[in-house]
């Protein structure tokens, strides 16, 4: 038995089985403060059959470093009472087990790869649009983290302050993806919560332009050979067919693959998981521990 941990800004979720058909996965916890959020975490385990390892999809950044000092971290986050916290290293400690960390992206993006829409496919991105916006890459079947870790939200977009006047939600580039297409951003430009407005407002044609820029963009750059998008927003299924139709047309058959010309429809595709990909993703981890 694995162990796995979603940890969001809002909310964890935790988990303990081998797979999507064999898994017990709690009721979300509220995030609070980290001494009473991983006391619950904490308590869930003690209650389920020991697991050999635990994998942790975090909200961060984070330090995903394991020779770092800081290992396991949750570093410069703008959430209250959560910068520099030791992760990893309290629930490795309190439940005397090895510990996986990786951002909540990559482990999403690790479950959609063992068990959902990348299954057989080792260069992909996984793209979450919601509260905020963040990205898993894998190339050659391996995750990227680099200097720090990916962070694909924050890619800086061209925007005509004539056809869209708001400066943008990012508190550090106000105009950039996450700034432009989140869910607080859809709320602050329109003044009405995203899920009120109907298919047909102008607010998701926008949004899908956005979003097809930066695919534009992660096509050339990463050349991925499918590109998976959940999250709150993208529950709008509207948007799919507007965005594969809006990313055709911003390449102009630059690049000339069937993927893209014709098999459009299984290029840019949800997640096969859902809301479980975060959770099933960090059981994939541990067992990679």
């Amino acid at each position: 038995m694995f162990g796995g941990i979603e940890a969001g800004g809002t909310e964890f979720v935790c988990a303990v089985g081998v797979d999507p058909q064999n898994i017990t996965i709690s009721e979300p916890m509220s995030t609070t403060t980290p001494a009473e959020t991983f006391q619950k975490v904490i308590e869930f385990f003690r209650q389920q059959p020991a697991v050999e390892s635990i994998g942790i999809g975090s909200f961060g950044p984070v330090d995903i470093h394991p020779n770092s000092p800081t290992f396991g971290y949750i570093t410069t986050t703008p959430k209250p009472g959560w910068a520099n916290t030791d992760f990893a290293g309290t629930i490795s400690r309190a439940l005397d087990v090895p510990v996986k960390f990786d951002t909540d992206v990559n482990t999403a993006a690790l479950g959609e790869h063992k068990w959902g829409a990348a299954i057989g496919i080792d260069d992909f991105i996984y793209l979450t649009i919601g509260t905020g916006v963040g990205g898993g890459v894998m190339v050659g079947g391996r995750l990227v983290h680099g200097l720090i870790h990916t962070e694909l939200g924050h890619i800086l977009l061209p925007r005509d302050p004539a056809k869209d006047p708001f400066e943008g939600n990012c508190p550090y580039h106000k105009d950039c993806l996450e700034g432009l297409t989140t869910g607080p951003a859809l709320q602050k430009r329109w003044k009405v919560s995203p899920k009120t407005l109907p298919v047909d407002h102008p607010a998701w044609e926008l949004e899908a332009e956005y979003i097809a820029i930066a695919l534009v963009n992660f096509a050339c750059t990463l050349s991925p050979k499918r590109i998976i998008l959940g999250g709150g927003v993208m529950r709008q299924t509207q948007l799919f067919p507007m965005i594969r139709r809006k990313f055709q047309t911003l390449l102009n058959g630059y690049l000339h693959h069937p993927a893209i010309l014709e098999q459009i429809d299984d290029y840019i595709v949800p997640p096969t998981l859902g809301d479980s990909a975060g959770v099933l993703g960090a059981i994939a981890l541990a067992q990679s521990a």
